[in-house]
């Protein structure tokens, strides 16, 4: 067993590592500004109004649900960041304990437009789906929605009708699905109830229809008022839609935890060892490794150390491909891989490297971390006649078809094809998470704005015209801001194409919940891959 020794010292105020801290500080306090956006849902004014109904809101809602004192791992809360619609996409999701069974649990936030689905609330709904199926974690839908965003309903409707195939997916799987109803649930929306396995619904709020009132006058002549055409009592005791007929908003968290406590839920994946030691290093130390100049390498096994159990890094190859670290630990008792970016740059070592430890993995049944701090794939002439292209793919295939859990951390950079071979988003990592430090891009903006550069120069010099110097400049300084700005993660974040921006000391504790709801589902590799190009 080898302990991570760690290299850093005790700062000085002079020390890079205390210049390191004071940069993520920043950055965690503007990370911290955009989370209290979503929190705060439609502002005051909406927030004061649905308390003056008697009403919870969504995350009091979700306290209430979950066990006391247990964690809530909410997910993707910057979903809408950077567009027209209120950061959070009006629901929020995420992984929380009821009963001592891990669910995945969904509340829509009424307090932003009657928690109204717009397209960021459907790709949001969406990712909690593929999070609970592939994990197979029980769902709680906490609904109050005035269903769709009608002006972006083209946006919505053809793509959302996904929502309702997963949720009967989900119970053809025998994944549980509940739903508890504390207001608005109408037209698609009444679906969500409709396809649920568990259903209650709040007397007095719940109010499920495909046609409200106004619509049915239009329709049929038929005057109906909110309660006869659906609200709890009738379902409950005429349409049978409601399982579950609750008092109060109080009483539906009690009837949903009841029902959680009668599934007989049992985990398929092997249990996490009894007992293990917490890591030899503070996690508070994990503020001074990142530089915020990400050109400056630093060493990923400073934070391995802060984050596994006991600090113990049994290292894979240490010795060959060293520009990425490969290895294996545990986490809050749980058996796992570790790859991590070491300087940046894969050549063929390490993508050798990577590919024969991710094959390890799959017949060892042992998930896998991967930490990112890639440039990419090394690139220029005696690189490309080393073979970098059928390397990069050797490693890219194995993590492309390997079946074990992945887990995705953003450090740093996390550029080209450098992305996808640290399975990167599109590679279907179980979670993937990033530091206020990640960048991630095709390449870094002075790469790729020097490359738009010289393309122009290339093609003035063929037609012979004179190059525009200034204009060069003009562009350069353009394009390098432009992919700043799109490399961010709370940009990216805000597409959903990460799971969450953490504090890094949060770290070790996030991949403890992603690890024991992984555990949920069967763990089991594979030893099947695609051509490997030797």
């Amino acid at each position: 067993m080898s302990t991570v020794t760690s290299e850093h010292p005790e700062t000085t105020p002079s020390d890079p590592s205390d210049v390191n801290r004071r940069g993520m500080l920043d950055k965690l306090a503007a990370l911290d500004a955009e989370h209290a956006k979503a929190l705060a849902g439609g502002g005051e004014k909406y927030v004061a109004r649905h308390h003056a109904r008697g009403k919870l809101l969504a995350r009091e809602r979700i306290e209430l649900l979950i066990d006391p004192d247990s964690a809530f791992l909410e997910l993707s809360p910057l979903a809408g960041w950077g567009s027209d619609f209120t950061v959070g996409a009006s629901l929020v999701t995420g992984i929380g304990v009821v009963e001592g069974v891990e669910c995945l649990i969904t509340a829509n936030d009424p307090t932003v437009k009657g928690g109204a689905s717009n397209p960021w609330t459907l790709r949001k709904a969406l990712r909690s789906d593929e999070i609970a199926r592939a994990n197979r974690l029980p769902v709680i839908s906490l609904v109050e929605s005035g269903g769709a965003d009608l002006p972006t309903q083209k946006e919505i409707f053809i793509p959302g009708g996904a929502m309702f195939r997963n949720l009967t997916r989900l119970s053809a799987e025998g994944i549980p699905t509940i739903a508890l109803v504390f207001g608005n649930s109408t037209a698609g929306g009444a679906y969500i109830p409709g396809m649920s396995d568990y259903v209650v619904m709040v007397d007095g709020g719940a109010k499920v229809f495909l046609a409200g009132p106004p619509l049915v006058k239009m329709a049929t002549g038929e005057d109906a008022d909110d309660e006869s055409l659906g609200g709890a009592s009738m379902h409950a005791r005429k349409s049978g839609l409601a399982d579950y007929f609750a008092v109060d908003e109080q009483d539906a968290i009690r009837l949903g935890r009841q029902i959680v406590s009668r599934l007989n839920w049992t985990k398929q994946g092997p249990a996490a060892a009894p007992s293990y030691r917490e890591p030899l290093y503070d996690a508070d130390e994990l503020l001074d490794i990142v530089p915020g100049d990400l050109k400056i390498p630093f060493d990923p096994r400073d934070v391995i150390a802060r984050v596994v159990d006991g600090s113990v890094f049994d290292e894979f190859k240490p010795l060959y491909g060293s520009s990425l670290a490969t290895g294996w630990a545990s986490v809050h008792g749980y058996p796992v891989g570790i790859l991590a970016n070491a300087r940046g740059v894969l050549f063929s070592e390490e993508s050798q490297k990577a590919a024969q430890f991710i094959q390890l993995a799959n017949r060892s049944d042992t998930p896998l971390i991967f930490l990112h701090n890639t440039t990419g794939y090394m690139v220029g002439q005696e690189y490309e006649q080393g073979g970098i292209i059928k390397h990069g793919a050797q490693m890219i295939n194995a993590v492309a078809n390997s079946k074990v859990p992945h887990v995705s951390i953003l450090m740093g950079a996390s550029y080209g094809a450098g992305h996808y071979g640290m399975c990167g988003r599109a590679f279907d990592p179980r979670f993937l998470f990033a530091w206020p430090s990640a960048k991630s891009a095709v390449m870094g903006p002075q790469q790729l704005a020097g490359v738009l550069s010289i393309v122009a120069r290339a093609a003035s010099e063929a037609k012979g015209l004179p190059y525009d110097e200034d204009g060069d400049a003009k562009m350069r300084a353009y394009v390098e801001g432009q992919i700043e700005a799109e490399s961010l993660p709370m940009f990216l974040s805000g597409r959903l194409y990460d799971d969450g921006v953490i504090d890094p000391r949060d770290t070790r504790t996030v991949l403890g919940i992603c690890l024991s709801a992984i555990h949920s589902a069967p763990v089991e590799g594979t030893s099947s891959f695609g051509v490997f190009r030797l």
